[in-house]
């Protein structure tokens, strides 16, 4: 939840007229009010909400616990009749300053709500607008609250044990008993005051680890003077031009006692303030706003972009929804999706094709696109047109387009400098780009329409995942959903029976697995939506729905295992091959000449149909699938046509739960378009966010210098010979208010968690590992580590560090919360890694980067090899970050892989590693290497970690020969000599000595840094 400066305004404005705590005494009193919902009438429900200020409920409800909304779900709130239910509702005589809407959850479920009179819908707006802000009452009084069970204004020893337990904090109960009683000093002995209890409160969070540094910079005085803190920002946390007027302003800011401002020191209480605000966050705060070069062309830049936009859920049944372009928009996304298809009333309409999706007017979207595109920024925005409609819908389609759309079409002004080069994001500020096929040029201008290639239309189905329509009057809806249900089960059985046969195809199972036993829950959401009256239709499956028939010689096969991490995150999706079928006759489309003009830069192009005539607009669209492959075979020649022309890749068709793959392999050979299903929460989105953080969340990111000239090996065991290496030196020192899991392995016991931190690295294939520090037992409040981690890193353009906590179980680890930031963003000195979605939860950390010059030696630079390697077993081995990211087909090892085969280890041995996944208390946990390497196979799915399911790290080696591609992109990419940069790459290699030496030297930062900083 985001607020501008005129939203804040705002809410300063309507503040100030409703008193928030009459609003909030009205809310929590209840409100009775109409709930509309799509085809059905109002329902009347008493709304309220809750003591803790945490959620809204109503009733009657058959949800009962259930029927609640929580505040921190709530995106926005909007006032008067906006919402797609409020419209279907035209016929009501509604008021509308009676009428608000509340969109919530990831998928931007709309609540719509009538109130008696316009007072009581002002008062709830302004109540929710203030929650959503984030303003709240000091936290020793919220815990007071919370902690007196019976209301007497009181706290007794008890009660403060219950409040620990709560805290997460297993302190000795003679320290608790301790300081209750040096807080305890009014003539009411034996009970605490909330005076008192903020004395206690003050003591239990004292912070030691930041109370020894600031004794460390003040000559062992408790405060430190202007010319100390000036020391400590300079040495620790690598600031330039410290001045004391700066330094005075932060006293002034953060300092709470008014002697101490008086005195211009700044006390532990200042000190901690400062060091837990934005200002000591991990992430550069200049990276909040766009500081790139953005005049460069666009194939220089990743493109922020979303896959079936437009859906909320799964690509079958899921709900289609305009407002989910609004929340992209607003979330950064710069290219976004919208399938069109013939509509009744000659009228377009969006949604999934041969699915059971939703559909909304292409009308509607084009509108909504139009209010939200350059809302947050300025920047274009790329509308990926996937055209399935006839010549009149078309020409409905570009009419709309241009009546809604307007200047923001009118690309005559925009000047790239160079033809044969495409205008730069700054130059197309304000513009919408059309992504779609154009007629050839030999047809003449005066053709209305032409046929053009249909073969990379980027999101149609695979035939044998089609829903084909038949209007039949003797089936109904009820026996369409069990012949899907049916053709699902023996869809499982199938691959179960072929599991034995051929063990690589179990993702199949795993991925129809996941989406069946959701199918029940998905399949009641989507009857209880359906309006009322609809014409009865049915529709009726392909006989080999989803069926697999085994191919020869071209099956690409897959590999995918559950990822602890990505299944406690809620994010499943395991993917399925998919079979190239050749030898078909090419599909064609027809294509009419207003629609035609609309694309300038950026024409949908076929592998097959691409011409390296110097000309750049063509945009060339994979799946995941095919990219896999170009980026397994050919990655530098991939890199060479993505420094000229753009990419789209978008997921595997057989991702029905809308998973989402590893974008990481693609932007490493410079693919732009990496399209993701935004609706979908989870680590791939995760990586996504980091990744366009790091300029601002503006949609635009340039590319590394590397990418954007030249080409290298990404499968290289030192892919960038002649640039220096970043080391990154990690002390974890402490966490504050960390949570108890929300979904722990042993169930809801109450019990104190036993937190770890992991972190990883995610990048170039030699870069990815994993670390971890020991476990702190029964300390979730404020458990201490003080443990050092190190990493080196190749290419840290590209890379990704990602802050995992753990609570360690006796049979496994749950899940407490995460950070992932881009390498670049990341700021020296002591910083506070606060954990997404959760207020106060964080880790402390001293972060150092140094740069190491000269041939490496992996032995002193990571800890995760072995001296096997180090002697050089593995030499002319490719190594492998992570399972899933380029791999080699299984068939094509080369002799000295063959020699090389790791067994696996047993059920015992996992079960035995699992157990002992996070070290106990006082014992270091040491890297695996080689050696406990598991082989894994070639892999067409969302890639995951090259670790157990204990974050041990595994690499594995493949070989740099790889079979021909049968895709039609052959005629292309995969064909062809390497670039005269590989080949000078390959002699510097060769003339690399042996024996060079480690020359490290400590950096500042390598990322702009703030005023401050600099």
């Amino acid at each position: 939840m985001c607020f501008n400066g005129a939203d804040l305004e705002l809410l300063t404005f309507i503040l100030i007229s409703f008193p928030v705590e009459r609003c909030m005494s009205v809310m929590q009193s209840g409100t009775q009010m109409i709930k509309l919902k799509s085809g059905t009438k109002g329902l009347v429900r008493l709304f309220y909400l809750d003591e803790h200020r945490t959620c809204i409920r109503w009733r009657p409800s058959r949800k009962s616990e259930k029927a609640k909304i929580i505040i921190d779900s709530i995106y926005k709130v909007t006032e008067g009749r906006q919402s797609e239910i409020f419209h279907r509702h035209a016929e009501g005589n509604f008021d509308p300053s009676c009428c608000f809407t509340i969109y919530h959850g990831n998928h931007m479920e709309s609540l719509d709500l009538i109130t008696s009179n316009p007072e009581e819908a002002r008062t709830w707006i302004t109540g929710l607008k203030y929650l959503m802000a984030g303003i709240s009452d000091e936290d020793s009084l919220q815990t007071f609250e919370e902690a007196d069970k019976n209301g007497d204004g009181l706290l007794n020893i008890e009660e403060i044990h219950q409040l620990m337990h709560k805290l997460n904090v297993n302190l000795p109960r003679r320290k608790v008993r301790q300081m209750f009683q040096e807080a305890d000093t009014d003539e009411n002995q034996g009970t605490l005051t909330f005076e008192e209890f903020s004395v206690f409160y003050k003591m239990m969070s004292l912070r030691r680890d930041l109370y020894l540094l600031l004794l460390s910079y003040s000559d062992k005085k408790d405060h430190l003077n202007v010319e100390e803190f000036a020391q400590f920002l300079k040495v620790e946390q690598k600031m330039n031009n410290v001045t004391t007027d700066y330094c005075l302003d932060i006293i002034r800011k953060f300092e709470v006692s008014e002697e101490n401002k008086e005195q211009n020191v700044l006390g532990i209480e200042g000190f901690t303030n400062f060091m837990r605000s934005p200002a000591c966050d991990i992430f550069n705060p200049l990276h909040c706003e766009v500081h790139q070069d953005m005049d460069q062309p666009l194939c220089n830049y990743y493109i922020a972009s979303s896959h079936n936009t437009y859906l909320t859920g799964d690509q079958l049944l899921s709900q289609s929804k305009v407002e989910m372009y609004a929340r992209v928009l607003q979330d950064g996304c710069r290219c976004i999706e919208v399938d069109c298809w013939d509509g009744a009333d000659g009228e377009p309409v969006v949604h999934h094709g041969y699915t059971l999706t939703s559909k909304i007017l292409f009308k509607d979207v084009v509108e909504t696109i139009n209010k939200h595109a350059f809302v947050k920024n300025e920047f274009p925005v790329i509308l990926s047109i996937e055209n399935h409609c006839s010549i009149q819908q078309q020409n409905k389609i570009a009419q709309y387009l241009k009546e809604i759309f307007g200047d923001k079409l009118d690309l005559s002004s925009v000047n790239s400098g160079d033809s044969r080069q495409l205008p730069s994001p700054q130059s197309l500020k304000g513009k919408i780009l059309v992504k779609g096929k154009k007629l050839p040029y030999h047809l003449g201008a005066d053709a209305e329409e032409g046929e053009v290639s249909d073969e990379d239309s980027a999101d149609e189905i695979e035939d044998d995942c089609k829903l084909k329509l038949c209007y039949s009057n003797g089936t109904t809806e009820h026996q369409i959903e069990s012949f899907i249900r049916k053709k699902l089960e023996s869809l499982i059985k199938e691959s179960q029976i072929r599991d034995k046969e051929d063990p690589d195809s179990f993702t199949v199972t795993a991925l129809l697995k996941a989406t069946h036993e959701g199918l029940n829950v998905n399949l009641k959401q989507n009857s209880d939506i359906k309006e009322s009256g609809k014409k009865s239709h049915s529709r009726s499956l392909m006989g080999n729905f989803g069926k697999h028939k085994k191919a020869v010689k071209s099956r690409s096969k897959s590999h995918s295992t559950s990822d602890d991490e990505e299944s406690q995150q809620n994010s499943t999706g395991k993917e399925a091959g998919q079979l190239h079928r050749l030898g078909r006759r090419r599909k064609t489309m027809k294509l009419c000449r207003a629609l035609s003009d609309l694309v300038v830069y950026t024409n949908s192009v076929a592998a097959q149909d691409i011409i390296d005539d110097g000309t750049t607009g063509n945009v060339l669209s994979f799946s995941e699938t095919r990219a896999h492959q170009v980026v397994q075979q050919k990655a530098e020649q991939f890199m060479l046509y993505n420094q000229k022309q753009l990419t789209r890749i978008y997921p595997s068709a057989y991702r029905i739960d809308s998973s989402n793959f590893n974008p990481l392999p693609y932007w490493t050979t410079g693919c732009q378009l990496v399209a993701l299903n935004y609706q979908s929460d989870g680590r791939m989105m995760q990586l996504n966010q980091a990744k366009f953080r790091m300029n601002g969340n503006c949609g635009y990111v340039l590319k590394p210098q590397q990418i954007c000239k030249g080409t290298f090996n990404p499968f290289s065991a030192d892919p960038l010979p002649a640039n220096p290496k970043k080391q990154l030196i990690l002390k974890i020192i402490s966490g504050q208010q960390l949570p108890k899991p929300p979904d722990s392995m042993l169930g809801d016991r109450g019990e104190i968690i036993d937190p770890f931190v992991e972190v990883e690295i995610i990048g170039l294939p030699v870069d990815c590992c994993k670390d971890q520090t020991r476990v702190v037992d029964d300390n979730g409040f404020n458990p201490v580590w003080e443990e050092t981690l190190t990493f080196t890193i190749h290419m840290p353009e590209i890379a990704l560090v990602r802050f995992l906590v753990w609570d360690h179980d006796p049979i496994g680890r749950d899940f407490v919360g995460q950070r992932t930031v881009a390498f670049s963003s990341l700021v020296p000195g002591y910083r506070h890694v606060y954990l997404e979605g959760l207020t106060e939860a964080s880790i402390f950390v001293h972060i150092t980067i140094n740069e190491i010059y000269g041939k490496w030696s992996p032995l002193i630079l990571n800890p995760s090899y072995t001296i096997l390697h180090f002697l050089g077993a593995t030499k002319s081995r490719q190594l492998i970050g992570f399972r899933g990211l380029f791999h080699k087909n299984s068939k094509h090892h080369s002799a000295e892989n063959n020699g090389h085969c790791v067994r696996k280890r047993s059920i015992g041995d996992r079960i035995l590693r699992r157990t002992a996944s996070a070290p106990a208390k006082g014992r270091k946990k040491s890297k695996m290497g080689f050696q406990e390497t598991t082989e894994f196979k070639d892999s067409v799915s969302e890639p995951s970690e090259l670790k157990d399911k204990e974050g041990v790290l595994r690499r594995t080696a493949r070989s740099l020969q790889a079979r021909p591609s049968s895709v039609p992109v052959d005629k292309y990419l995969l064909v062809g000599s390497s670039s005269p940069e590989s080949e000078k790459l390959k002699g510097a290699k060769r003339k690399e000595s042996t024996s060079g030496k480690m020359f490290p030297k400590t950096e500042v930062s390598r990322a702009p840094l703030p005023k401050s900083y600099s």
